[in-house]
């Protein structure tokens, strides 16, 4: 799939791929955010995926379509946690070598959870664009392949077989609002979705400190930004200044930008422990914040999808105490 032109049938191809690793999550019905924002909303639970997170869908999208050889040799990612659980989940399953670079700024509990599946972990850097350049270095010094965590077109297409589950699960849907980061998610739900039915209006949510997708939208053009510490810590990093599809593809396809506050993620991420006995990390209950707090434009039926739930129980004790 070096072709940067991804359809809806690389997207299907990619769901008969992943689909020994992944599980079809469900479609929650949530009567609380409908009540309140007066439209039918369904919150798409990828925090119930195998690893906690919607990047296994990716993960095994790119690693099941190398080559023998390139398996062989390894793999090599970068991550602010979710990738990087996801890429060591899927090397154990098909006997890969896995090799994650973190920076210093990754929670305690996402490094365990990498290390868990048997990735080799190495920390390295103050912050993601840090522990890229180390990564890259890496992958040359050792003839490693390396797993983008979103500019990649495969990549894409595994996070887009989501989109092919909610337009089957919510065939009306008219609004889908998804977590922001360097757009390999929302670029393959809106691939997915537009492509079945052009009319869905796709809302990307970020947060307010350090969203470098957002910050290069509106720019024009990819842009670096201060990284700096958020509860959304799986939407930070940079897009790159090279940036080869997920840029494009989120101009073309985005439809709006939200950015919520760390006193709003917060709030969502209780919100959705209180209401739905769910648990969900900051990047994952981005969209809830903005249902709650923003004048989002959304007509229903309308999906938000939570991306993931990877947190200790310490850290969301901490947060619910505020």
């Amino acid at each position: 799939m070096a072709d940067s032109a991804i359809t809806l049938e690389h997207i299907r191809s990619a769901r008969a791929r992943i689909a020994p690793l992944v599980v079809h999550t469900p479609l929650l019905p949530s009567r609380q955010l409908t009540e309140r924002v007066g439209v039918s909303v369904s919150l798409k639970l990828e925090s119930l995926q195998h690893t906690g997170s919607f990047k296994l869908r990716g993960a095994a999208s790119y690693l099941l379509s190398l080559s023998e050889q390139e398996r062989a040799h390894g793999v090599i990612a970068v991550s602010s946690g979710n990738h990087g659980r996801a890429v060591s989940y899927v090397c154990s399953q098909l006997g890969v070598r896995g090799v994650v670079v973190l920076s210093h700024a990754v929670p305690p509990e996402k490094v365990e959870g990498i290390r868990r599946y048997g990735a080799e972990v190495v920390v390295a850097g103050d912050g993601y664009d840090e522990a890229e350049r180390h990564a890259l270095a890496m992958q040359r010094d050792q003839a490693l392949t390396f797993v983008s965590p979103f500019d990649d077109p495969a990549i894409i297409a595994g996070q887009g077989t989501i989109g092919l589950e909610i337009s089957e699960d919510l065939p009306a849907i008219q609004t889908a609002i998804v977590p922001l980061s360097g757009g390999g998610l929302i670029s393959g739900v809106a691939l997915a979705l537009k492509a079945l039915k052009l009319s869905v209006r796709v809302i990307g949510v970020s947060m307010e400190r350090g969203a470098a997708m957002a910050a290069s939208l509106q720019a024009g053009r990819p842009v670096e930004v201060i990284e700096e510490p958020t509860l959304a810590d799986a939407l930070t990093g940079g897009i790159g200044a090279e940036n080869h599809h997920t840029f494009r593809l989120c101009q073309a396809l985005v439809d709006e930008v939200v950015l919520v506050s760390e006193e709003q993620i917060a709030s969502a991420m209780r919100f959705m422990l209180e209401e739905h006995h769910l648990v969900v990390e900051g990047g994952g209950a981005v969209g809830v914040a903005a249902l709650l707090y923003h004048p989002v434009q959304i007509s229903g039926p309308a999906a938000v999808i939570i991306s993931g739930g990877n947190i200790s129980p310490q850290r969301l004790h901490a947060i619910l105490r505020g």
